[in-house]
């Protein structure tokens, strides 16, 4: 269903859901389950987040990288309801990291122990750090220290400096020294909890990619009576003295007496700038959504005719090289699925006013270049068949020391409106296996507060407090 079948009316649906990520298609999904009337608006022209795909060759790719690990039961269970489960595939990688114009594999304890940058002594102090990060009971005994902190504390200065602080700084910029240590532990606990007896790291990839989960899902939730709305985006959310009531776009206006939005807490709060005078919680809610601050993400994807490398992910240390990650899908997911492409995804984490993220399509293409050259020195650019830039403008959470104290909640303090995004699935980190886990919950939250309602006997809006 496109922007073109909207039709504003009256109230002619219980829940309107903003966004149709994951987060929000798994809201909507709930919802529809327990028997309620919801439509799903999506500015973008397909539904997916930053999984939507696009094609190459007869096969679709995610715009964004995506992968799973072991731990990622909610996006299994998903795959198994949607009779997906015999696609998802198990696929041994390798990692590495670029430092000092060298590769150094480090996918196994062997490697670390290996890396010649460091000493022998700091290569087995790193080596420790994932074990020492395993014994980390809770994450609250880590919120009152930053990232840095508590990797030297780990694996002392010199393989902080060597290893870690410029893979910080190549993610969150300026943001590097307010990264707290909650953020950390969760990479270092997922990534050490998907591993192989051996150590070596094993993800998991869904044969055919989240296009066809995708394609399965939407089927799915049009026969339980989802409207899905793409290309329509929602320029602001309706509030009245009593609480929501709906939300504008650029079709007209929609009514509905709940509003779940799935964007970033800053988007929201940019829909709600009209409304600051029509209930005295605006106000201060805007203020508060406007506190998380993101980065954006730029992906160039290449479509290559020969392998950069046999590296599947390469952290890059190197400050002089424009992204923090080359992710060669195709060593995980094999190349002959995509017609023989090798493709390569080179990505950024930047504020929107970079110089890079402000660049056309062609000239980040260009600039990449010599550096892609400096790293594969084999690497011609008549290796590349396409190319493909693609933007995410709230794609990071910056998660600093204490956030569980600003983590927004899922209700809001105006009634009927709702928030579920990245930003909240604290302490883990942003993926599709949280988007489903933390839009599951929100749709059941809202069913759950309807129904009580209804056993009520009331009709009005509620007052609900905010978490």
């Amino acid at each position: 269903m496109t922007a073109a079948d909207l039709a504003p009316g009256a109230d002619d649906a219980d829940v309107i859901v903003v966004g149709a990520g994951f987060t929000g298609l798994a809201a909507a999904h709930e919802l529809a389950l327990a028997g309620l009337r919801c439509r799903v608006v999506e500015s973008a022209d397909r539904i997916g987040g930053l999984a939507a795909t696009f094609p190459v060759g007869d096969r679709q790719l995610e715009r964004f990288y995506h992968h799973w690990f072991d731990s990622d039961h909610e996006i299994f269970r998903l795959c198994a309801e949607l009779g997906c489960a015999d696609l998802v595939e198990r696929h041994p990688t390798t990692t590495g990291v670029y430092h000092a114009n060298s590769v150094y594999r480090l996918s196994s304890p062997l490697d670390v122990l290996r890396f010649a940058p460091l000493p022998p002594a700091d290569r087995v102090r790193l080596g420790l750090s994932a074990l020492r990060a395993g014994r980390v009971r809770h994450w609250r005994e880590l919120e009152s220290l930053t990232a840095e902190q508590w990797l030297v504390q780990l694996g002392g200065r010199r393989a902080y400096d060597v290893v870690w602080r410029p893979l910080l700084e190549g993610k969150f910029g300026s943001y590097a020294s307010e990264v707290g240590a909650t953020w950390m532990w969760t990479k270092l606990h997922l990534r050490g909890g998907s591993r192989s007896r051996s150590g070596r790291e094993v993800l998991h990839y869904l044969r055919g990619g989240a296009g066809v989960l995708l394609d399965a899902w939407s089927d799915r939730l049009r026969r339980l009576g989802v409207e899905l709305h793409t290309g329509s985006p929602v320029r602001s959310v309706l509030v009245g003295d009593r609480g929501v009531t709906g939300v504008r776009t650029d079709r007209g206006t929609l009514r509905a007496p709940r509003v779940l939005v799935t964007t970033a807490p800053g988007l929201l709060a940019g829909m709600l700038d009209a409304a600051a005078g029509a209930h005295p919680a605006v106000p201060g809610l805007v203020r508060r959504l406007r506190a998380v601050p993101y980065l954006a993400n730029l992906c160039l994807v290449l479509e290559n005719h020969r392998a950069l490398s046999d590296t599947y992910w390469l952290n890059v240390t190197d400050p002089g090289f424009p992204y923090v990650g080359v992710i060669e899908h195709t060593n995980m997911d094999a190349p002959d699925r995509y017609g023989g492409r090798h493709l390569v995804y080179l990505s950024k984490y930047l504020p929107v006013d970079a110089e890079l993220y402000r660049m056309s399509d062609e000239e980040v293409y260009r600039h990449s270049l010599p550096h892609l050259r400096r790293m594969f020195p084999r690497f011609r650019e008549d290796w590349v068949r396409r190319y493909h830039v693609w933007r995410a403008e709230h794609a990071q959470p910056v998660i600093t020391t204490g956030y569980s104290r600003s983590v927004p909640g899922v209700e809001c303090a105006v009634p009927g409106l709702y928030m579920s995004s990245m930003a909240q699935v604290f302490p883990e980190d942003r993926g599709t296996n949280y988007a489903v886990r933390h839009g599951r919950s929100a749709g059941q939250l809202i069913a759950d507060r309807i129904r009580t309602r209804e056993r009520a006997g009331l009709r009005t809006v509620p007052t609900e407090e905010a978490v």
